[in-house]
């Protein structure tokens, strides 16, 4: 088992706050890991699973009876997003009764999309997102090749070949868009619009959304695409990175930048069979600017901010990393081994006024050029440079 490096502030602020949620898409790990966190706790837990229909009918019938004979115990609720209608309920019962680790709850759509959960349990809740398995989190046994190819998920990730992986990847998506979607967000749409999306994102990948231009493709409007967009990005299975504004007197791009999240679920789409497939494919750059991106995203403290910064005349700068109002970094992504930082650049950290800068590269290396920009592997910079921005 893979340990995640969450659990620990799990466990922290579980002994503070009534209710803690653990976000992220499905098969992540958030049971697993809840039942790790349960563990931990001095006290009786109470698992329920809404996805068994037993444990949904329970709820259903009385919820405030049931639950009110658990004050004493910790309640593990997974999947909440069936049944929106508890978080008014779990509100009154945590009022009633405010001690730390009341419930601890899962969910695979994000707050904004779970009916009623940010308003319901303002001030009584943590939210805490599980992304697929982090660079950070790798054991001495998996390689970066290999985590950059089969992406974080993990049965994709240790599965002991490249095809069982590629199986076990495409069933997950018929899921998501046959059932998954529709279940989490309570919505119908056409799966065949949206596996057609998917593989269009795919192919877009680190590009500019224009979801006109998307529509157009697809034949149905603009706004029916920003819609499947904000379900795709609702179940964490993708990002729009947006771009970053400052008054520097010049026209920027003002659009989205769109990523798959798992790098796993890219090379599926993309039919990528192997390492070797990768690193000839066209989309290998595209790749791995969205694998470098995840990566820091995912390990960085959440006092940053990130964003992506471009102007109309080609200055550009692949991820800028913000702290209120200050640029921390601007980094810039390169597949190459041997790195040569672009003009576009450099005119983007002058733009930004940026004192840290970084060149990530594919090799494991760690220095500085003439400039004074950092040269240095994603490795060693989530491990080094990151937690200190």
């Amino acid at each position: 088992m893979i340990t995640r490096s969450i659990t620990p502030l799990i466990e922290k602020y579980s002994k503070e706050f009534p209710v803690i949620v653990i976000l992220g898409p499905r098969q992540v790990g958030k049971t697993t890991l809840v039942k790790i966190i349960a563990k931990s706790l001095k006290k009786k837990t109470h698992y329920l699973d809404l996805e068994r229909n037993s444990d949904f009918s329970t709820l259903n019938r009385d919820a405030e009876e049931y639950l009110s004979a658990y004050t004493n115990e910790c309640v593990l609720i997974d999947e909440v997003q069936r049944m929106p209608t508890l978080f008014p309920l779990l509100r009154a019962l945590v009022d009633e009764n405010r001690k730390p680790a009341r419930f601890i709850i899962t969910g695979s759509a994000s707050p904004e999309l779970l009916k009623g959960a940010s308003e319901s349990l303002a001030g009584r809740v943590y939210y805490f997102y599980l992304n697929p398995i982090g660079l950070h989190e790798l054991p001495g046994t998996i390689s970066i090749k290999k985590h950059w190819f089969r992406g974080g998920f993990p049965k994709a990730l240790t599965l002991k070949n490249n095809e069982l992986s590629s199986g076990w990847l495409d069933a997950f998506i018929t899921t998501y868009i046959e059932r998954d979607l529709a279940i989490l967000f309570d919505i119908k749409f056409s799966p065949i619009v949206m596996r057609k999306l998917w593989g269009m994102l795919a192919h877009l990948q680190g590009g500019i959304l224009n979801a006109e231009k998307l529509g157009s493709s697809l034949d149905v409007s603009g706004t029916t695409i920003k819609r499947y967009i904000d379900y795709l990005e609702g179940a964490f299975l993708i990002r729009r990175l947006p771009p970053y504004f400052v008054n520097v007197g010049k026209r920027l791009v003002k659009s989205p930048k769109v990523y798959i999240n798992d790098s796993g679920i890219l090379h599926h789409l993309l039919r990528i069979g192997s390492e070797k497939e990768l690193l000839n494919n066209p989309s290998v750059g595209g790749s791995w600017e969205g694998y470098v991106i995840t990566q820091i995203i995912n390990a960085a403290p959440k006092r940053i901010d990130t964003y992506y910064y471009r102007t109309q005349v080609g200055a550009e700068c692949d991820l800028v990393l913000v702290h209120g109002n200050n640029v921390k970094a601007c980094i810039e992504i390169k597949l190459s081994k041997a790195p040569v930082p672009s003009k576009g650049f450099y005119i983007s950290v002058s733009d930004l006024n940026c004192k840290q800068n970084f060149i990530i590269s594919s090799a494991d290396q760690d220095y500085k050029n003439k400039q004074g920009t950092v040269i240095v592997g994603l490795d060693t910079f989530i491990k080094k440079y990151l937690p200190k921005l």
